[in-house]
């Protein structure tokens, strides 16, 4: 199976990573993490987006906050999939790091989640990862349906609860 890169700007975007984490560790995929800015270490996030694909990776998460222009720059270095996660700042909620992310030109896309939305993201790049891998796409299956029964539970303990008032 192919790993998942997760490439943060800063250790500060660690809270919105580990939701990621927790995803890719439950469905068994592969991934590593690291610490790369668009900004502070250009070289080096360049360097690891063109090796990516060598490497062993399938697909690319890049979380951001403020300018946010590390998916773009691993998105302009790789033909791989790179999807974005814009992270929330002190300054403007996330909303700089949003349109940062998902306002690239044409020709070198990023696919973008929530603010802060690291689960979405890892199963984002579960799914491209299951296109071509039919027993993470079981799972993934498996996990929609698991997902689907705890909405019916809460569901009729809710019904129950206020039925009973």
């Amino acid at each position: 199976m192919k790993k998942v890169a997760i490439i943060m700007g800063s250790d500060s975007d660690l809270p919105v990573v580990e939701k990621a984490v927790a995803v890719l560790k439950e469905l068994d995929i592969p991934y590593e993490a690291h610490v790369y800015s668009a900004h502070r270490t250009p070289d080096e996030a360049r360097e690891f987006a063109m090796n990516a694909e060598k490497d062993g990776f399938g697909v690319i998460i890049s979380v951001a906050g403020m300018a946010a222009h590390l998916g773009g720059v691993i998105a302009a270095n790789t033909t791989l999939p790179v999807i974005g996660i814009p992270c929330k700042s002190s300054v403007l909620d996330g909303m700089d790091a949003l349109l940062s992310t998902v306002m690239m030109p044409s020709g070198i896309p990023v696919a973008t989640v929530a603010i802060g939305g690291g689960a979405n993201a890892a199963l984002l790049a579960a799914e491209m990862l299951a296109l071509s891998d039919e027993e993470l796409s079981a799972k993934l299956k498996a996990k929609r349906e698991a997902d689907r029964k705890k909405v019916l539970e809460k569901d009729e303990k809710v019904s129950q609860e206020l039925a009973n008032r």
